[in-house]
């Protein structure tokens, strides 16, 4: 697995051993950078100059490919040790701790913020029904701008229903997984103030 653009452009990346993590493809990382580059969610890439959250990160493939492709930042929540390990280790091999924080963190009951997000990446076990409660305690502790761009990894025919405070954009479906895009809602009123 390797960073598909940017200045990390072809560095490889390390994943546990075994099934511990289910790292997002190649195919579906370029497409969906592309999506987030040069499609019609915002008039800039998404990632540009922004902070980016990523949560059940496992490898942080996406939030490392974010910082490959200009992000300001990467926090990456991870509860699992070994995950936490290898993903620490990516970050040392590209020379990103400067740019990055790891947590070791449950996404359903996560610290309080130091500030929220504009980029939020979700990538849940697949049929785990973990993607909604997850957003709304990330919401609830910060984590999620007002007007954030919300990209959820699901299997390709699982469920999902955007919780309140979401709405869905679009979705893009790559062999057995799908993307959905979300907006924060405008108007939250959850900050990591309150």
């Amino acid at each position: 697995m390797r960073i598909v653009g940017g200045k990390h452009r072809g560095r490889r990346l390390a994943a546990p051993p075994g099934d511990i993590v289910r790292p997002t493809s190649e195919r579906a990382r370029e497409a969906l950078f592309n999506i987030l580059a040069h499609g019609r969610l915002s008039s800039a890439p998404a990632f540009e100059d922004a902070r980016v959250l990523d949560v059940f990160a496992g490898t942080g493939a996406c939030g490392l490919e974010a910082l490959s492709r200009g992000a300001r930042l990467a926090t990456f929540i991870e509860k699992d040790r070994r995950a936490r390990e290898v993903l620490a280790a990516n970050i040392k091999v590209l020379g990103e701790s400067n740019r990055t924080r790891l947590l070791a963190a449950d996404a359903l009951a996560p610290p309080r913020a130091d500030g929220p997000y504009e980029l939020v990446f979700v990538d849940p076990p697949y049929r785990s029904g973990l993607a909604a409660p997850a957003l709304e305690a990330l919401s609830r502790a910060g984590w999620i701008a007002a007007d954030a761009l919300v990209v959820i990894e699901l299997a390709a025919r699982s469920d999902f229903e955007p919780p309140q405070g979401f709405e869905a954009l679009e979705e893009r479906r790559y062999g057995a997984g799908r993307l959905v895009f979300l907006r924060a809602s405008r108007t939250k009123t959850t900050t990591a103030r309150d």
